[in-house]
């Protein structure tokens, strides 16, 4: 599995982002937070606007294409499979602030409204870019509406963003490490609905990796669609494996903690807060969060990982 990129940046830009990545590891750059805000979106629109071949500061050529997100219910029930809804809603409604097609490719829905998963795509420039710290596991704190005892409840959900592969990226997959089954897709509709089996789910049996592709009308399409999937799921792990490795962790340690350690927690009771905690960053407008306003959360996670 290979990639390559080019940095085709002008060289103003690349002046000022340099200029800029070199305020950003100063001491005092999150003192004026209004100011400091307003020169990270800055960095992000000069590394998003470089154009398709370029690297963003990470290295990642995937970063001004679109994005996959599938969200998976963890510990929770009920609260959980909610959880996946709301957090469904939130990067939705993100979407449409920033002008992205949303497009559903599987669901798996609960008697109550929620998702046990649901896996969407986010089509627009820099999707993934924006969303990609998005991955991991994220914490909901609330009184359960589901609790007839009005307990408090914790809950939580898996978070993953898988970039758009480019032509330059190479994943090798063999047809005998390959599980491919087939199921009637559900959902409304008219009389051919749940007649046909067009849904397709595609096994990665070594790594354990899967897709579940439901939202086109034909089983080749879906099919296809849920192989480039596969790609970029295998593609991702490839990349997180060399990640891991690089600042000298276990594989085997992070893999089996993946549910073990959350990134961002939303407590909507006893008290208001939404907190990232790679960067301590805290909002206490959970409902805000909620709305889709990211921006700030993915601001400072951009600048943390700069510097």
């Amino acid at each position: 599995m290979s990639h390559e990129f080019q940095n085709d940046v002008p060289a103003q830009d690349k002046t000022r982002l340099e200029e800029i990545e070199a305020l950003m590891a100063t001491a005092d750059f999150w003192t004026d937070k209004d100011e400091a805000q307003k020169i990270v979106r800055e960095y992000q629109s000069l590394k998003e606007g470089a154009g398709e071949a370029s690297a963003s500061s990470d290295g990642d050529i995937h970063n001004s294409g679109s994005a996959t997100i599938g969200i998976l219910a963890g510990a929770g029930g009920d609260d959980a499979e909610d959880f996946v809804r709301m957090l469904r809603k939130m990067y939705e409604a993100y979407a449409d602030k920033k002008n992205w097609r949303v497009i559903e490719l599987h669901e798996n829905e609960n008697d109550h409204g929620g998702f046990r998963n649901v896996l969407i795509e986010l089509v627009g420039k820099g999707v993934y870019g924006r969303l990609k710290h998005e991955s991991g596991v994220h914490r909901l704190v609330r009184i359960s509406p589901f609790n007839a005892n009005s307990k408090r409840q914790t809950s939580f959900a898996l978070v993953e963003v898988l970039p758009t592969l480019t032509p330059q990226d190479t994943v090798v997959l063999h047809p005998d490490d390959l599980e491919i089954t087939f199921a009637r897709s559900g959902g409304a509709g008219g009389q051919n609905v749940n007649k046909r089996e067009t849904a397709v789910r595609i096994t990665h049996k070594p790594s354990g990796a899967a897709v579940h592709v439901s939202s086109e009308r034909s089983q080749i399409a879906n099919r296809e669609k849920a192989m480039a999937l596969i790609k970029s799921k295998l593609y991702a792990i490839e990349e997180k494996k060399r990640a891991t490795e690089a600042k000298g962790r276990s594989i085997a340690a992070t893999t089996a903690n993946e549910w073990g350690s959350q990134i961002r927690s939303y407590v909507l009771h006893p008290y208001k807060l939404v907190k990232d905690h790679e960067t301590g960053y805290e909002s206490h407008d959970p409902e805000a969060i909620l709305s889709g306003n990211l921006d700030n959360f993915i601001d400072e996670i951009a600048a943390h990982r700069v510097q």
